[in-house]
């Protein structure tokens, strides 16, 4: 069914590039490519899986429209999808999705209900929605439809990666890497095929393991992966063929995302990073070469991504603050800032405040937030600053 679903989305659907980055190679020691789904169209991998969907409902009937459940990107694919082939559609989504994803799924045309906290209750209303309306519902991974169109990736894989030995693929529901994993296994079953997971987020390694009772998944920055319970078809074709299972945690996910920024100019949500945070945490050591990491999307909300960006300069002592009270007189800020100017140190924040309780009536309590090229730096800057009579330290 994957070759069919290839030569049916082809004309809606980006064939993604594979790229590598040297410093990843160089930190793994093997060979790693990347491909890119967070160029595909929608920025995530769905629209291959929906597009798929309603072509072969269209074959089968008319359809009245479509109705799905999503936080974000399956929301789009079907979106998307629905456009293109001139079918309704109609996305619930929970009131806590992002604003960013309810106004791109809107910007496809879809119609965009917000409903419940969490999925199940998002879930739901649109199976509701699907039988008041007389609209067919899209699951979005517990399909063998979906699955096959998402496996697209790997016979696209098989043709860019010259003797492909191992894929790294994030796993939620399970749709994408079941996909992958039949089209690889199929044309090859020494290929090894890895998922990853975040550690709060592991629904369907505690399902292969036999421990998903009474389990609740937790908050992830990877927030595209967080299912509570995995499917049942997904789930019996990872079981079979799924190599393993590798779990990361929330700060290999973190520096994944700013790695991928900063080196591959690469922009991935949180689980479209999961594979490459196994890799450089070392979560996951690769036997052979070369290795396909599928970044699976790139829909990250901004504020997202800024507090990323912030949080891993701050760990690599790129962005630092100090604190201290200082005279509230004239001249003293300006006295502190040429201190810190004299070692190209560029101030990004200031935060003035008299009102602290704890100091007296003449000072005040100065906080800045400034980026540092060499760490080295700020400790020569902080021991002039103390020379000068100013005792700063810096906030942890």
């Amino acid at each position: 069914m994957t070759l069919e679903a290839r030569q049916i989305i082809s004309a809606y659907i980006h064939k993604t590039p594979v790229i590598t980055i040297a410093s990843l190679n160089d930190v793994v020691g093997k060979q790693v490519f990347l491909k890119l789904e967070n160029l595909q169209k929608t920025g995530a991998y769905k629209a291959r899986g929906a597009n798929f969907k309603i072509k072969k409902l269209l074959e089968k009937q008319e359809l009245k429209g479509v109705v799905a459940a999503s936080s974000g990107n399956h929301a789009q694919g079907v979106a998307y999808a629905a456009r293109v082939n001139n079918v309704p559609a109609v996305i619930v989504m929970p009131t806590t999705a992002s604003p960013t994803k309810v106004l791109s799924t809107k910007s496809y045309g879809a119609e965009v209900i917000l409903y419940g906290r969490i999925y199940d209750e998002a879930y739901e209303k649109a199976l509701s929605i699907a039988q008041e309306r007389g609209y067919t519902f899209i699951h979005p991974f517990d399909d063998p439809v979906i699955i096959a169109g998402q496996g697209t990736i790997g016979l696209e894989l098989l043709e860019q990666v010259r003797g492909l030995r191992e894929v790294l693929v994030p796993i939620g529901g399970g749709g994408l890497i079941s996909g992958i994993a039949i089209a690889l296994k199929k044309a090859d079953p020494s290929i090894r095929v890895v998922g990853v997971q975040p550690r709060n987020a592991a629904s369907m390694k505690y399902l292969i393991e036999g421990r998903l009772s009474g389990y609740k998944p937790g908050i992830s920055i990877a927030d595209a992966v967080v299912v509570k319970k995995p499917g049942e078809i997904t789930s019996a074709i990872v079981k079979e063929l799924v190599d393993e299972i590798v779990l990361v945690d929330e700060e290999d996910i973190s520096y994944a995302v700013f790695f991928l920024l900063e080196r591959g100019k690469t922009i991935a949500e949180g689980a479209g990073a999961l594979p490459v945070a196994a890799l450089l945490s070392g979560k996951y050591f690769p036997e052979k070469e070369p290795v396909v990491c599928v970044v699976s999307g790139g829909n990250i909300d901004p504020t997202i991504l800024s507090r990323i960006i912030i949080h891993e300069l701050a760990k690599d002592g790129r962005l630092v603050t100090i604190r201290g009270v200082v005279d509230d007189r004239p001249g003293v800020l300006r006295n502190i800032i040429d201190v810190l100017a004299s070692y190209r140190i560029n101030i990004v924040d200031i935060k003035h405040d008299r009102t602290f309780p704890h100091i007296l009536p003449t000072k005040a309590l100065l906080e800045l937030i400034f980026e540092a090229a060499d760490p080295g730096l700020v400790e020569k800057a902080l021991n002039d600053l103390i020379k000068k009579g100013y005792k700063f330290s810096i906030v942890e």
